[in-house]
This record gives structure tokens, C-alpha cells and sequence, in this order.
């Protein structure tokens, strides 16, 4: 198999992963938001479900070292990838577009 089609096909396995990195990001703020919510709306003390809390930061805080771990990995793939010779990204501004879509309308708009 040429290696520039091996080569896309482990970029796009990487931007694969770097998006569920960043949507579970998202979906772990959004609990943590929920949590403190939930708690307000039901006129709870800041003790209640501490624990569960503290466990939520936790887990934002591991998604964000994941996250730090994948872009340290997606350089050295860039690294390896023109020691082998392929120049091309083979990619647009399109193709990262689908893989994590923009949340803000205003960004939408603008590109």
C-alpha cells in the first residue's frame, strides 16, 4: 500500500480521537454544571454529593492531560510523517470542520 494513504489513514484516526477527547471535555463541564445546578435548584448544602463533585473535576482534569497527550502525539506524528517523505496533509479545512464541529454560531459563521 503506498504510505501516503497509510499515512491518512492514521491522521485521520488521530483527529478521530482528538475530537472524542474534546466532546467528552464537553460533556464532563457540562456534568460538573449540572451537579452545581442541580444542587442550587434543590436548595442543597455545598456538602452534598462533594464527593461526586470532586470526582467530576477529577475526570476534567485527566480528559485534559489526555488532551495535552494527543497533541504532543499528533506533533510527533507530523515529525514522523515528513521523515517519510510525505509533504501533503491531504486534508482541508473541511475535513477538521466534521470531526469537531464548531459550538459557536459566531465561529460558524465566520468561516
Amino acid at each position: 500500500m503506498e504510505k501516503v494513504f497509510v499515512v491518512k489513514r492514521a491522521a485521520a484516526k488521530l483527529h478521530a480521537t482528538e475530537a472524542a477527547i474534546d466532546a467528552a471535555m464537553v460533556q464532563a463541564a457540562e456534568m460538573m454544571a449540572e451537579l452545581v445546578q442541580t444542587r442550587k435548584d434543590l436548595n442543597l448544602s455545598a456538602t452534598v454529593a462533594a464527593g461526586a463533585t470532586a470526582k467530576v473535576v477529577a475526570a476534567v482534569a485527566a480528559l485534559s492531560e489526555a488532551r495535552t497527550a494527543m497533541v504532543d502525539a499528533h506533533a510527533e506524528m507530523d515529525e514522523v510523517r515528513l521523515r517519510l517523505g510525505v509533504r501533503t496533509k491531504m486534508m482541508g479545512w473541511e475535513f477538521k470542520m466534521e470531526a469537531a464541529p464548531v459550538a459557536d454560531d459566531r465561529l460558524a459563521e465566520a468561516s
